[in-house]
């Protein structure tokens, strides 16, 4: 076992089921660990941070505003988003910075309309937005009431964009190939089309999800989702090309509701389904985005996937092996029941971890750093 210095870890073994694992085991009172500071406040629902190459951060709100982040100072973005449906989950969500903004000023969102899911780009010009591409990509499944509306974003090693979706709280839709919802995508940053090498010759690069809040991308390519569970299992997920994840609350078809009681990784019904690389057992902590800690100033740290949590109000640090299995889980007393409901992860440029809280007032960023 690999030793987390300054937190109280629970083993966990890859690949097990929730019941082998006990569930989400106690921590034991760690010594601190880790600076927190915040870097940023007076926002609502801050769903996700991107980074500028200057160091400024773009920072999307779900009722359907963006602030510009400059050492402190919070500024609105003049932006057109009038078209954001902000219900429930949904609403204006994931936010990434094209890697030649240096040059083109561009960035995609995502966001809930009265009538699906789109991506949109942008191109930013001092503090105002203007839509160049809308849309980017359409038609992504939406629930009336935003349920389960996904909507995470990242890039992958290669620069394709992927994309989590929801299942939008339909039991047909994690296992039906002609929806783009319960899905993670695999696309052209450009184009919005289906990236080469996609398993299906579409934009589908695995299936079988249920509501996929975050996707963290390591430096080797390897790929982690971080997905909410319904009353049991949250998942942490490895990506296979083509995968599918074993989650059908349609019961083959068999019901026409949404039935919650099945598996979240059925691996009854799907034998070749991926096993969940981490599951939470009961209770689940409705975990969020994730992100790799990168750097040598985060020591035993470094190559950690950080994973904050909405109901659970932490932040879990994953230790992972080489192939993907979790090897241990430390939850850092620092953040845990310390600042509310936590949802966006990101890596910043300086190797910090900036963190979002989701209270609904007075929201912050927070960033984090090894004292």
């Amino acid at each position: 076992m690999r030793r987390v210095v300054g937190f109280a870890a629970v083993v966990v073994l890859a690949g097990c089921t929730s019941q082998e694992a006990g569930g989400s085991a106690p921590s034991a009172a760690a010594p601190a660990g880790l600076e927190v500071e915040v870097v940023a406040s007076g926002l609502s629902h801050p769903w996700d941070v991107g980074f500028l190459p200057d160091g400024r951060m773009l920072v999307p709100q779900r009722p359907g505003r963006i602030a510009l982040v400059d050492d402190g100072a919070v500024t609105d973005v003049e932006a057109d988003l009038g078209d954001v449906a902000a219900r429930g989950e949904g609403g204006l969500m994931s936010l990434v910075v094209h890697p030649d903004f240096d040059t083109s000023k561009r960035f995609t969102t995502c966001f809930n309309t009265d009538s699906d899911v789109r991506l949109v780009t942008w191109v930013l010009d001092g503090t105002r937005a203007t839509r160049v591409k809308d849309p980017l990509l359409a038609g992504l499944p939406s629930s009336s009431g935003g349920r389960h509306s996904g909507c995470r974003m990242a890039l992958d090693d290669e620069g394709r964009l992927l994309v989590g979706t929801g299942d939008t709280a339909r039991g047909e839709v994690p296992q039906d190939l002609g929806s783009l919802g319960g899905k993670v995508l695999r696309i052209d940053l450009e184009t919005g089309e289906g990236a080469p090498g996609n398993p299906f010759g579409d934009r589908i690069y695995t299936y079988g999800h249920r509501n996929i809040q975050g996707v963290a991308v390591r430096e080797d390519g390897l790929v982690l989702t971080a997905e909410h569970g319904p009353s049991t299992d949250d998942e942490v997920n490895v990506l296979q090309p083509g995968g599918n994840y074993g989650w059908d609350p349609s019961r083959g078809g068999t019901t026409g509701g949404y039935d919650e009681s099945v598996p979240m990784t059925d691996l009854e019904r799907f034998p070749d389904a991926v096993p969940a690389a981490w599951s939470s057992g009961q209770p689940t902590e409705a975990i969020c985005d994730a992100a790799f800690l990168r750097g040598a100033q985060w020591g035993d740290l470094d190559g950690v996937l950080a994973v904050t949590a909405l109901k659970g109000e932490k932040v879990l640090l994953f230790t992972i092996t080489q192939e993907g299995g979790v090897h241990s889980v430390a939850i850092p007393p620092e953040l845990e029941g310390t600042h509310g409901r936590l949802r966006g992860a990101e890596s910043g440029p300086d190797g910090a971890l900036y963190v979002t809280t989701s209270n609904g007032e007075d929201d912050e960023v927070l960033r984090i750093t090894n004292g």
